[in-house]
């Protein structure tokens, strides 16, 4: 007995001995490379018309699979990032908007990889990605070996992070995940400020592009206001495929590449009006593209199959041989990587519930490869819909030219209240423009797609199927918005309650006559970073300037700055302007506030951070009175 607990001994020393060169681990490898708000037709491998916006995308896309018909099934950040990695759309997964959701009843990506024995590791957009954060991932690359915190837009950072990553599986023997996240182009684009002029960007793309060499995408109006922004997001699109060279770069010289699936795509469309927050063509068109070594042909395009993003988590589970959890809703579409066909590809259904802000325009809609069908439940003619792309200079444009323009003020009426139907031909129209819900040669396709949207909403337990099903019921539909309405309302104050977004402290100097301010901080914030400087009162349909005086230390560098002005009792978001500040100064922030304001008053909100359940200090002023403008 006593030379069997001695071997038994050694054995143990010897396999907790480390190696000199510990070794990589021969199993698959999982890189996601995700882009922040990219329309699939801004890269050259899905058609963009402006040349040279993305070599390594296009190098990586003649490497791989590249699907044609690939959509995500929300116009919105966390909520589209979180059907991704979940399987489930937003009704099943409660990630209905920017919320936490605490208790989730369902594993995750992170959860199902790591429990098959991968290191999981993220880069940005880490409270986006999984229904609550902090969440249970190996390693949060938002942090650098050394303790630092590299910039959003440092494209050489993305590079770096992918090899901490790899390195940390090697030191682990483990296989990897990665979910790489890169912030462009997401605003604030390269070299814009919040007013739509060039400004100084130490962040410089590779190569930039100007006003008059960019395309204007059908859905918006050719203006030299709408360009120059255009220059910059093309610009940002550009800086986006640096990151991605970096990242493949680390890949390559790891030695993994052959022994790493890569995936690649963009969590939604562009964040210009009729894009982002919509559920339109250009909305959802995900630039989706696998490479898998030895599996996938390079450079074959399926133009065939229609997949989407709650199809991902499925899909990769297969192909790393890991059971599916009960309750997915996604489908694997694992063999069409293989060369095989699949049957039933014909459709994708989508749908938005909630912004950023918290305002609640819900929206269901069902594509085929030749019609979308949108259903909005909100519109009813008044209602204003809260989108994330307001406080653009091309909104702000667009809002200007329908004072004198009948075609824009057509758009302009759409993008703010939109119709209760809209029905589009999208292999002829798919910017969407004409809507053929009143078409007699169109009724049957509405009636067939109506059916396949019902059919939908009974399978997945849709807790909007009655509102549809009783969509020319308007008391019915507009007691159910309000009900929602009510419901984020009750979310929002509970949030403030509940994480330090705005109970109300005294704060801040009383210049200009300003607002009394509420002043909250994330853990390790810091109480006096930001102050407001606010007029005592607004006037409806004028312009209202929030002045931010600020003061940075060395050790925070460039911040960026949020700030948010909302409208009436509930607190609707009504619109948000992001810039970058640094050291000692004022931020000098504009708005332009609507003819009508609801309960005539606005608040404001601001925090510092790129997110806000990391920021460093959040405030929120008390209400403002606003008047009517005179005639």
């Amino acid at each position: 007995m006593k030379l069997f607990n001695c071997v038994v001994v050694l054995i143990l020393a010897t396999v907790a001995l480390p190696s000199p060169a510990v070794a990589q681990s021969s199993r698959l490898n999982l890189l996601i490379i995700t882009v922040d708000d990219m329309s699939a037709d801004s890269l050259g491998a899905f058609g963009c018309k402006l040349a040279d916006t993305s070599p390594h995308v296009d190098q990586l896309a003649a490497e791989s699979l590249r699907f044609t018909m690939a959509h995500v099934q929300v116009g919105n950040c966390m909520p589209s990032r979180n059907v991704m990695w979940s399987g489930r759309y937003p009704h099943n997964n409660g990630v209905e908007g920017f919320y936490q959701v605490k208790n989730p009843v369902y594993p995750v990506l992170c959860d199902l990889m790591k429990q098959a024995g991968y290191l999981t590791a993220i880069r940005h957009k880490v409270s986006h990605s999984t229904p609550y954060s902090p969440y249970n991932w190996d390693i949060n690359l938002d942090v650098a070996s050394d303790g630092s915190r590299p910039h959003t837009k440092d494209v050489a950072s993305y590079g770096v992070s992918t090899r901490q990553g790899i390195d940390a599986a090697r030191e682990q023997n483990k296989p990897f995940c990665l979910i790489i996240n890169i912030a462009d182009p997401h605003k604030p684009f390269f070299a814009e400020g919040n007013r739509g002029q060039t400004i100084a960007d130490p962040h410089v793309p590779s190569r930039t592009f100007t006003a008059e060499e960019v395309p204007v995408p059908g859905f918006l109006f050719d203006d030299p206001v709408v360009r120059r922004e255009l220059a910059h997001y093309y610009s940002s699109v550009r800086r986006a495929d640096d990151a991605v060279g970096h990242i493949l770069a680390a890949l390559q010289a790891s030695g993994q590449a052959d022994n790493t699936l890569v995936m690649f795509l963009s969590d939604h469309g562009m964040p210009l009006p009729f894009a982002k927050t919509q559920l339109y063509h250009h909305s959802t068109h995900t630039p989706l593209m696998i490479r898998w070594p030895g599996v996938t042909r390079p450079g074959h395009v399926d133009d065939q199959h229609m997949v989407s993003a709650v199809d991902f988590t499925p899909t990769l589970l297969d192909i790393f041989g890991i059971d599916h959890p009960a309750g997915i809703d996604g489908r694997s579409f694992a063999p069409l990587l293989q060369g095989k066909s699949q049957s039933d590809r014909d459709v994708v259904f989508k749908e938005y519930n909630e912004n950023a802000g918290g305002s609640r325009d819900p929206m269901r809609a069902v594509q085929t490869p030749h019609y979308l069908y949108v259903f909005n439940p909100w519109s009813n003619g008044e209602r204003v819909m809260a989108t994330a792309t307001s406080g653009t200079s091309t909104y702000r444009r667009m809002a200007e030219l329908a004072q004198v323009d009948d075609a824009i003020r057509f758009r302009h009426d759409l993008y703010q209240h939109r119709t209760l139907e809209e029905l589009f031909d999208v292999q002829q129209d798919p910017d969407c423009l004409h809507n053929l819900l009143d078409s007699p040669e169109h009724q049957a396709v509405a009636s067939r797609l109506r059916g396949q949207l019902e059919n939908w909403m009974t399978l997945t337990k849709d807790p909007m199927l009655p509102v549809f099903q009783q969509r020319h019921d308007a008391r019915f539909r507009e007691a159910y918005i309000l009900r929602k309405e009510a419901e984020a309302a009750a979310r929002r104050v509970s949030s403030r309650s509940g994480n330090g977004k705005g109970s109300p402290n005294a704060g801040g100097k009383a210049s200009r006559k300003k607002a009394a301010v509420a002043t909250k901080q994330a853990p390790g914030g810091h109480q006096d970073l930001i102050s407001l400087n606010l007029p005592a009162s607004a006037t409806a349909g004028q312009p209202f300037v929030i002045r931010v005086e600020h003061h940075l230390t060395t050790a925070h560098t460039d911040q960026l700055l949020q700030v948010t002005i909302k409208q009436g009792s509930l607190q609707t978001r009504l619109e948000r302007r992001v810039v970058t500040i640094s050291g000692e100064g004022v931020a000098e922030i504009h708005f332009d506030l609507p003819a009508a304001i609801t309960d005539n008053q606005i608040s404001i909100a601001a925090f510092v951070g790129e997110e806000f359940q990391k920021n460093l200090q959040h405030v929120q002023s008390q209400s403002i009175a606003v008047t009517e403008r005179q005639k």
